[in-house]
């Protein structure tokens, strides 16, 4: 019997670890004078309508909720994790809104006076209210978290937009929820229509942004693709779904390598061309190679390395030439027959002319 519990509570636990977080916890149980006590509610933090289908495409994995206290202080913090940098990008900037002003912990991070959010790599963090906490403990708190994140780079379309944006209007979509919810936020749903034909299943990349310089004012939209070659099969598809109003109005489709612009109704068709041109984006097929300039010498230096090359020639050649024919002279001088020329191994040829015979010996 009691085997038979041992292993039905083995098979329920294999059942149950699915369920159950791989991740270990990012929040930290306790920071400086703050301790964590689990929290269960997520009251005060505000979402937009439809938030929780917009999670789920960006691909939530695990969230976490604590309240904090510190003395009389109390601060609630929510954590949520998403499958990657790109996909918490997109929920961050679902989160901005113009209102909102930019902090001082990270170049990704925004408060209203009351919540923080905070983009640390796959994490959003999420602090209210703030006023209750001090600087010094949230960065401490944001680094602790930040040191379980994936810092994978955020996706490069964003650097692509020109600068001059407002503040809070950069929304990034990698699904059409996204896009529909970057599209209503900034007032442009009439191209909602364009989000069943943007592609998302080739790996399409969308960024929004809203400009304004004096009485001009439009709306930049991007498009990026893996290869130049999607991005001129969608953009047939999309030009198909534009209206006609949309069309009066000025906004057209353009591509340039694997990126497609979209000005969404521009105020003009200069200043929606000026938006155009300022894009930071460019395609480069070549690269450069670590390489040297060549340059001739000056005709005395290499007319003076010529000549000094001959004479240490000269030179090596008569040193070696006495040494060689004087060890001969020498040695054939107080040593005759001795090393060189000996009499036994010496042969003569001899006409006969006379009846002598030659002695070798005679040559010395």
């Amino acid at each position: 019997m009691r085997k038979l519990c041992l292993i039905s509570a083995c098979l329920l636990a294999l059942a149950a670890a699915p369920y159950s977080s791989a991740q270990p916890g990012a929040l930290p149980s306790r920071f400086n004078t703050w301790s964590c006590r689990p929290s269960a509610d997520n009251a005060g933090v505000a979402e937009p309508a439809n938030f929780a289908n917009l999670k789920k495409e960006a691909g939530l994995t695990t969230t976490e909720l604590c309240d904090y206290l510190s003395g009389d202080g109390k601060i609630h913090v929510n954590l949520d994790r998403y499958r990657d940098p790109s996909s918490a990008y997109e929920i961050y900037t679902a989160l901005l809104r113009p209102d909102m002003q930019p902090s001082t912990l990270n170049r990704t991070s925004a408060v209203d006076g009351e919540k923080l959010y905070v983009l640390l790599g796959s994490f959003i963090l999420q602090v209210s209210p703030t006023p209750a906490i001090s600087t010094d403990d949230l960065v401490t708190l944001v680094n602790t978290v930040a040191a379980h994140s994936d810092q994978t780079p955020l996706p490069p379309i964003r650097t692509y937009l020109p600068q001059g944006f407002t503040d809070g209007t950069q929304k990034y979509a990698l699904g059409p929820n996204g896009f529909r919810a970057a599209l209503q936020a900034l007032r442009q749903d009439e191209y909602s229509v364009l989000a069943d034909e943007a592609g998302w299943n080739s790996g399409a990349e969308v960024m929004l942004s809203e400009y304004h310089r004096g009485k001009d004012g439009a709306v930049l939209l991007l498009i990026e693709y893996p290869t130049p070659q999607l991005a001129e099969q969608h953009l047939h598809h999309l030009e198909q779904k534009l209206s006609d109003s949309a069309k009066q109005a000025g906004t057209t489709i353009e591509r340039k390598a694997s990126l497609l612009s979209l000005v969404l109704r521009p105020s003009s068709a200069a200043y929606g061309a000026s938006l155009r041109g300022a894009l930071n984006y460019g395609t480069q097929v070549t690269w450069n190679e670590p390489s040297h300039t060549l340059t001739d010498p000056p005709l005395l230096s290499t007319v003076a390395k010529i000549i000094i090359a001959t004479m240490v020639f000269m030179v090596v050649a008569v040193v070696l030439g006495v040494a060689f024919g004087g060890v001969r002279v020498l040695a054939k001088t107080f040593f005759p027959g001795k090393f060189f020329d000996r009499p036994e191994q010496m042969d003569v040829l001899q006409l006969g002319l006379s009846s002598k015979r030659i002695d070798s010996r005679d040559f010395y």
